[in-house]
C-alpha cells in the first residue's frame, strides 16, 4: 500500500531522529502524492529523502503525530501488536490480574507509541477514547485486539470519542459499545477501595486513573484528621480518606452530578457520620474556614490548555493555594496539584512558592508527585508529563 510521502525543510528532521513523534505543520516543505484527508496515514521524509516515520495526517499545528518510526504495514496484526505491548507492559506493573485493583490505564497515548488513543479498564469493560480521527478510524481494530488478548476477561468495549475528537472533526462520532454490552456502571476496586465508575455519563472515561498513588499516599497522613477534598469529582480522595480513618472528611465539587457520585462512593466506604459533600464553588467554601482543617486537597481541573491563556491559569493557581494555605491548621498538610499540560513540573513549584510568600507561612515540600506507571511517560516525548504535585507540611 502507497501513502502520500511528505517531505521536511532542510533542518527540520532532528526531532524526529530523537523520536519525538509529532510533525509540526511549519516544518513540512512539501507533499508528494494524494492531498491527505484528515486520520490519512502519511510517510515523513527528511530533505534528503531519509525516511523518519509513518503517522496520521490532521490540519493544525500538529500536523502528524508518528506511530511507527520504521516502515510498516499500519495493519490489524500491526495495531494488535502495539496494545498487547502496552498489555505486557500493565502486566509487568501487576495490573492486569489484580485482585486489589481492576481499575487502570491500559494505553496511553504517546507514552506507548499510539498517539491520539487512550484505552482505560474498569474490571471487566474496556473504555477507548480516541483524540485523533487516525485512531478514530482504526477503533474496530482495537476493539478486536482487545477481545483477542483478554478472552472471556473482558465482557464489553465502549467507545467514548465523541466529546474527544478535535471540534471541527470531519467525522460524527457517537459513543457506544463496539463489542458486548453494559448497564453502563460498575464498582471498581482500587487498593482495596471501591468506587461506582459510570463511563456513559461520568467526565473523560468515567474516573480520574491517573491519582492512583496519590490517593494511596494520601491515606498515610490522615489517621484521626479532618480532610478537605476540594475539586472532589467523583470523591478519590474522600473515599481513601475515610478508609485510612479520617475523623471527618468534607467533599466539595461545583457539579451537583459529581456530589451525588461522591455521595455514592463515600457510601460504599461504609462510614456512616464521617462524610459530608457540597455542590458549591471552592473559593466560596473556603470562606471563613480558617484553621477547619488537618489535611487540604486541591485538585483542579486544568486551569490552562493552550499557552494563550497560561498566565491566567498562574494566577488561579497561585490564588487557590494561597487561600487554602492561609486557612489550614497550624501543623497541615497540603496536597496540590496541577493536570495543565503547558504549566510543567517547574512553573508549577514556583507559582506555589509565590503562594506560599503570598500566606506568609512557613511551608516545607515532603513529597513530589506526579501520574502513576500506567500512564507511562516517553522519554522522548517529556510532554506526556501532564500531572504534577506536590504535599506540603505548612507550619
Amino acid at each position: 500500500m502507497s501513502f502520500t510521502k511528505l517531505y521536511l525543510a532542510k533542518g527540520k528532521e532532528h526531532s524526529l531522529k530523537r523520536f519525538h513523534p509529532w510533525v509540526f505543520s511549519g516544518a513540512i516543505k512539501k507533499l508528494e502524492g494524494p492531498e491527505p484527508e484528515e486520520g490519512d496515514t502519511v510517510e515523513v521524509y527528511s530533505s534528503q529523502r531519509e525516511f523518519l516515520g509513518m503517522g496520521h495526517w490532521a490540519p493544525g499545528s500538529i500536523a502528524v503525530r508518528v506511530f511507527s518510526f520504521v516502515q510498516t504495514e499500519p495493519d490489524y496484526t500491526f495495531w494488535k501488536s502495539k496494545v498487547q505491548q502496552a498489555y505486557d507492559y500493565r502486566s509487568r506493573l501487576g495490573l492486569t490480574e489484580n485482585p486489589h485493583t481492576d481499575v487502570y490505564r491500559l494505553v496511553y497515548a504517546e507514552g506507548d507509541g499510539v498517539p491520539g488513543l487512550i484505552v482505560d479498564v474498569y474490571k471487566d469493560t474496556a473504555v477507548v477514547q480516541t483524540h485523533s480521527v487516525g485512531m478514530y478510524l482504526i477503533r474496530e481494530h482495537i476493539a478486536k485486539a482487545l477481545q483477542e488478548i483478554y478472552g472471556s476477561r473482558l465482557r464489553a468495549v465502549y467507545d467514548k470519542s465523541a466529546e474527544s475528537l478535535p471540534a471541527k472533526s470531519p467525522v460524527q462520532a457517537v459513543n457506544g459499545y463496539l463489542f458486548g454490552e453494559s448497564n453502563g456502571g460498575v464498582v471498581v476496586t482500587e487498593y482495596e477501595n471501591q468506587f461506582f465508575v459510570d463511563w456513559e455519563s461520568g467526565q473523560k472515561t468515567g474516573f480520574f486513573i491517573d491519582q492512583r498513588e496519590n490517593r494511596d499516599l494520601l491515606a498515610r497522613y490522615v489517621k484521626d484528621k479532618s480532610v478537605l477534598n476540594t475539586f472532589c469529582y467523583t470523591g478519590g480522595f474522600s473515599v481513601y480518606a475515610l478508609n485510612a480513618g479520617a475523623s471527618e472528611v468534607h467533599s466539595v465539587d461545583v457539579s451537583k452530578k459529581a456530589i451525588e457520585l461522591t455521595i455514592k462512593n463515600g457510601e460504599l466506604s461504609q462510614a456512616p457520620g464521617r462524610h459530608e459533600a457540597f455542590a458549591v464553588d471552592t473559593f466560596d467554601f473556603l470562606k471563613g474556614k480558617e484553621d477547619r482543617y488537618d489535611v487540604i486537597i486541591l485538585d483542579p481541573p486544568a486551569f490552562a490548555k493552550s499557552q494563550k491563556v497560561r498566565h491566567n491559569a498562574l494566577m488561579g493557581y497561585k490564588r487557590l493555594n494561597a487561600e487554602a494555605m492561609k486557612r489550614i491548621k497550624p501543623g497541615g498538610i497540603l496536597f496540590t496539584f496541577s493536570c495543565s499540560q503547558v504549566v510543567d513540573k517547574y512553573l508549577f513549584n514556583n507559582t506555589v512558592m509565590a503562594a506560599a510568600i503570598e500566606a506568609g507561612r512557613n511551608i516545607k515540600i515532603m513529597h513530589h508527585l506526579s501520574q502513576p506507571a500506567d500512564h507511562p511517560i516517553s522519554i522522548f516525548h517529556p510532554e506526556g508529563e501532564y500531572l504534577k504535585g506536590l504535599v506540603l507540611f505548612v507550619e
